[in-house]
């Protein structure tokens, strides 16, 4: 795998013998879609409708619709970790339904703390259906992500539901962080450093990453230090990840990524490659953070975040991410292609857009 100062590889590369990470993403969408489906239906019908239309699969009242929500990263990442230990993909498709379950639950009950009213260039399921029954469906498919891991067969299922229980905990944690970091200032002895930063993407984002690897070795029949390994792997993935995405939501091609131009300075958001910035010794640091505590020009402020170093120090650390998961696949024995293919999907998670 590169590292993100190097060259891109070209994952669209026609070469057979070349991993081609929309290929693996499309492969593992739809092995798990058919009982993604089957899992909702097994909800209340309008809450089942909430979830469809988070999904992308209906419209408001029911009517079908032929969009998707998202790439798919984690259901891949639970197929590939069955795969990575030794089993058939099949083996991995509840932890994808499971970790796709709460991720779509945690992107509801995010919208609504965080006052979004579209995603993905549609109305968020809060703005489309009111408050109360959007947390009533993100609460939904809490319960049937928990459910989908306990009906698999003991001591698989039990085992699954605990890791997920796990990562449920961080996850929250890093969410909860995320949300005090909006109070904290830009500057003083009380500002977001990097390493808190990298704690709350652990949790809010790679937490669930590494579950579903993780999740995907155990109903795989993966032995304990192969599930850790995929959980490390997925965590460091998962800070990179985050931080690529405040990249691309202070300098991203809004065409491309479909967030606003400069969004996460509007807002004020902690991110890294600000907080990075801020903690370089220099002029424009110094000037961004005055800048910043008195709501300047957004701008102006990824002008100065990027001169003092901000934009470098993220991709760095992306890099170091990226090189620590890899790394972590490399501490125990795993299926070559499922390695192989993993190393392409972190390749093109932090790749995206930029």
């Amino acid at each position: 795998m590169t590292a993100l100062g190097a060259p891109v590889r070209d994952v669209t590369a026609t070469d057979p013998h070349v991993p081609h990470a929309p290929r693996i993403l499309a492969r593992c969408r739809a092995l798990t879609g058919p009982a993604l489906r089957e899992a909702v239906g097994r909800t209340h019908p309008w809450v089942g409708e909430m979830a469809g239309y988070s999904f992308g699969w209906c419209e408001v009242g029911g009517v079908p619709a032929a969009g998707s929500a998202g790439k798919g990263l984690r259901q891949a990442l639970a197929v590939l970790g069955a795969e990575a230990a030794g089993a058939p993909a099949r083996a991995g498709v509840p932890a994808a339904v499971s970790v796709e379950l709460v991720h779509a639950f945690s992107l509801l009950h995010d919208d609504i703390m965080d006052g979004d009213p579209t995603r993905r260039g549609r109305a968020t399921v809060w703005k489309a259906y009111g408050t109360g029954p959007a947390v009533l469906a993100g609460d939904a498919l809490f319960a049937l992500a928990v459910e989908t891991l306990a009906l698999q067969p003991p001591p698989a299922g039990s085992d699954a539901v605990r890791l997920l229980s796990v990562a449920l905990g961080d996850l929250v944690r890093g969410q909860a962080d995320d949300l005090l970091f909006a109070g904290r200032p830009w500057s003083g002895p009380d500002r977001v450093r990097p390493g808190a930063y990298r704690a709350m993407a652990e949790g809010k984002t790679g937490a669930l990453l590494g579950c579903a690897a993780a999740l995907g070795a155990v109903l795989g029949g993966g032995s304990p230090a192969t599930a850790a390994a995929l959980d490390r792997a997925g965590r460091h993935l998962g800070v990179a990840f985050q931080v690529v995405d405040d990249v691309l939501g202070i300098w991203g091609d809004p065409s491309v990524t479909g967030k606003p131009v400069h969004g996460d300075l509007r807002e004020g958001k902690k991110t890294f490659p600000v907080l990075a910035a801020l903690d370089s010794p220099t002029p424009a640091a110094r000037r961004l953070a005055a800048l910043l505590e008195h709501d300047g020009a957004p701008d102006e402020a990824a002008a100065l975040a990027e001169a003092a170093g901000g934009r470098a120090a993220a991709l760095a650390e992306a890099a170091r991410q990226v090189a620590a998961a890899e790394s972590a696949l490399a501490e125990t024995p795993l299926t070559a292609g499922a390695v192989r293919d993993l190393r392409c999907l972190a390749d093109y998670a932090v790749r995206r857009n930029l």
